[in-house]
């Protein structure tokens, strides 16, 4: 039954994940203007609205959506204590659930400011690696000594992946996703004209520079130019972790490579298309997937185990 609830945890994180970034995208982040409650009631009441309305429901069932999570991250704690499997850690991801929700009602107050945006994107992937580390725990798995050496490809490959989230949040929350909207070059250069100082000034609002004035396209350019190039990283070290993985786990290099190839040609697609929004919340859904294949290595290689 823990490990049941720890699965199932595992999903509803990923969900989550997944339907917080269409609710993001498809402009509801503010459908309901205060928190908890939405118009003041704990569901969308009397807006005339139609299109307000539907926002409103969209922020409302994620927010119930997280609730659910968070009991149930509750739950896992407190059996973890109980039995002694893992107590600290699913401590740990109960104290970060609880500051993910004061991050998600900052999110509404502050107005969707960029770096509390990016910071909740960061939070729900963080509480989905660490819940994936806590089922992996609760399995019993051959030795596999050999796997040790596959540290340092797994940590580099997991590092790069979680600075291009974090990359890919900061061109969410900006609006610069389609900054660039040509492939392979942006605005028709290799390296167009960009503005790093205001595109990455943390301390901010949205759609501004630190000075009050409109942000310019060149930061929003700079943004998005940034999480392309760093994309080619990513592949470099996720596909050295993978060719490395081939000799000793077959299935997980494969995996791997799969999830990566996946991965990047939803990237290459949101631009070639224009940002639909199935396809801008299926990168975001890959983007977890290919964090959870990463933390299944990276827990293998350092426990020196094999599935």
């Amino acid at each position: 039954m823990y490990r049941a609830l720890i699965y199932a945890a595992v999903a509803l994180t990923f969900v989550v994940v997944v339907v917080g970034a269409y609710v993001r995208l498809s402009d509801a982040g503010l459908g309901c203007p205060d928190w908890p409650l939405c118009y003041g009631q704990p569901l969308p009441g009397d807006i005339a609205n139609t299109d307000a309305l539907a926002r409103a429901w969209k922020e409302m069932g994620h927010r119930y959506l997280a609730g659910t999570l968070g009991l149930l991250i509750a739950a896992i704690a407190l059996a973890a204590w109980r039995l002694r499997r893992s107590p600290r850690l699913a401590s740990a991801v109960l104290a970060l659930v609880i500051f993910q929700a004061t991050l998600g009602a900052w999110t509404v107050t502050m107005l969707l400011k960029p770096a509390i945006v990016t910071a909740h994107l960061l939070g729900g992937m963080s509480i989905l690696a660490l819940l994936a580390w806590l089922a992996l725990e609760q399995r019993v798995l051959a030795p596999a000594p050999a796997m040790r050496v596959l540290r340092p490809a797994a940590a580099l490959a997991l590092a790069a992946l979680v600075m291009q989230i974090a990359l890919g949040g900061w061109v969410s929350s900006n609006y610069a996703a389609l900054a660039c909207p040509d492939l392979p070059l942006c605005r028709g250069e290799i390296v167009p004209p960009m503005d790093f100082a205001n595109a990455f000034h943390v301390v901010r609002e949205l759609g501004e520079a630190p000075d009050g004035t409109l942000l310019p396209l060149e930061a929003l350019t700079a943004i998005h130019w940034s999480h392309r190039v760093f994309a080619a990283v990513v592949v470099l070290a996720v596909g050295w972790a993978a060719l490395g993985t081939f000799r000793l786990h077959k299935g997980l290099s494969f995996a791997l490579g799969a999830t990566l190839a996946l991965q990047f040609s939803l990237g290459v697609a949101n631009v070639a298309f224009g940002l639909p929004l199935p396809l801008a919340a299926a990168h975001n859904a890959g983007a977890a997937l290919l964090l959870v294949v990463l933390v299944v290595l990276n827990f293998l290689s350092f426990r020196g185990l094999r599935l």
